[in-house]
């Protein structure tokens, strides 16, 4: 087992470093080394044509195995990675390994970059100070709202609904993740009709206002909207990157249109959830801001969505010292910048003040049915989310604080 080296210190300037969880009826340093065969120059038998010279070069070194805990680590050489392609990263690292009949269970944990291979890539374009320039709002989460229902809107009801929720004290409203281009609300006749009444709106607000329109679709459909978007005087679009997949989030950041990409990990779920088997969200956050991501749904822990406390802490802040662990968006990684992270899914005014204690104010707060499901209406869910957040950063519990606002009162009420 050439591949495992147990004494072998890893040159993080130039390998990557794979975390790996896995179980086989093989010892754990057995089924690390077919790992690192099969996902670097091996397969299943000797090859002649193999040479000693390649093999030291390029082959991937099994340097940490934990059998207790189903850890093993794996170094490759960056040689192994074409520059500037998440598509062929994933290719070796997630692609034929899962496939083996050995493997019961397997699950990429994390990875960690060399500075040269993160600077390849542009990462984010704006970022979380970048937002926070555009929309002037500092100190405080942005509140976000997602149209509702999902689908069945018209481009006028659509474009009304925004920007009486805008009026009422939201900063950033999105379409929902399979809102793009419908017969009963067709996209360019949406962009057209929300850009001109958030235009409007703008004139006597404080802050800049963000409507986030989903361009998911094939590359070149997606490119032609982000166009449109940008073309109309929109600052931001969002996509699906799990269905639209990491060439067309790449090739969407790759045009430099000055748009703030918003990432939705719809779909994430089928190969981030099993804790034994498939990749994590921190990986999948890391490859995001390598893409270009400035915004990305990371799981709210109080909300109705999957994503414990640790994990979801783990992506978007510092980590308590005992864990050893640090936060992969927001970290000094390379010269790429931080990435803005969105809390979203099932969240209601009442969760506010425990979502800002645990994930802290430097994120957006997204509410859906939590606004538009408001016994009083949409208008004045705005508002209760509205003063959910101003009782929690005022250090005011949110049952006080609702003795003299109503609508956060009537929320209260009504989501026990």
């Amino acid at each position: 087992m050439k591949n495992y080296q147990p004494h072998y210190q890893p040159d993080y300037k130039n390998e990557i470093i794979a975390t790996f969880y896995g179980e086989s009826k093989l010892p754990l340093k057995e089924l690390a080394v077919k790992v690192a065969e099969e996902s670097s120059i091996g397969t299943w038998t000797k090859l002649s044509t193999l040479s000693d010279k390649v093999f030291n070069k390029l082959a991937a070194k099994v340097f940490f195995c934990q059998p207790r805990q189903g850890i093993f680590k794996i170094a490759y050489p960056l040689d192994l990675f074409e520059p500037r392609s998440i598509p062929q990263l994933l290719s070796s690292l997630a692609g034929n390994i899962f496939s083996m009949k050995i493997i019961k269970n397997l699950r990429l944990n994390d990875l960690e970059f060399p500075e040269k291979y993160i600077n390849q890539y542009p990462g984010p374009q704006w970022g979380i100070e970048g937002v926070r320039k555009i929309t002037k709002i500092y100190n405080r989460p942005l509140i976000g709202c997602i149209i509702k229902p999902k689908m069945g809107l018209t481009a006028k009801e659509n474009a009304c609904l925004a920007a009486d929720i805008f009026k009422n004290g939201v900063d950033l409203i999105k379409d929902d993740e399979n809102l793009t281009d419908m017969t009963f609300n067709r996209f360019s006749e949406r962009v057209k009709r929300v850009l001109s009444l958030k235009q409007k709106i703008e004139k006597t607000a404080k802050t800049k206002k963000i409507y986030v329109f989903n361009v998911t679709a094939p590359t070149e459909i997606m490119l032609s909207r982000a166009a449109l978007v940008k073309k109309l005087g929109g600052k931001c679009v969002m996509v699906d990157i799990v269905t639209t997949g990491w060439a067309g989030v790449q090739s969407l950041r790759n045009q430099n249109l000055g748009l703030i990409l918003h990432g939705h990990r719809a779909g994430h779920s089928a190969f981030t959830r099993n804790k034994k088997h498939g990749i994590s969200m921190l990986v999948l956050a890391n490859l995001a801001r390598l893409a270009g991501i400035d915004q990305l749904h990371t799981g709210t822990v109080v909300g109705k969505m999957e994503g414990e406390e640790k994990e979801v802490l783990k992506i978007n802040q510092l980590l308590k010292e005992d864990w050893q662990e640090i936060d992969k968006l927001r970290e000094n990684w390379g010269g790429l910048k931080p990435v803005l992270p969105i809390a979203s899914g099932g969240l209601h005014p009442g969760l506010t003040a425990k979502l800002i204690e645990i994930l802290g104010d430097n994120l957006v707060i997204n509410f859906g049915g939590g606004i538009h499901g408001h016994p009083q209406g949409s208008l004045a869910g705005a508002r209760a989310a509205q003063q959910s957040i101003e009782a929690s950063l005022k250090g005011i519990s949110l049952k006080v604080y609702a003795q003299k606002h109503k609508e956060l009162k009537q929320a209260l009420d009504y989501w026990k």
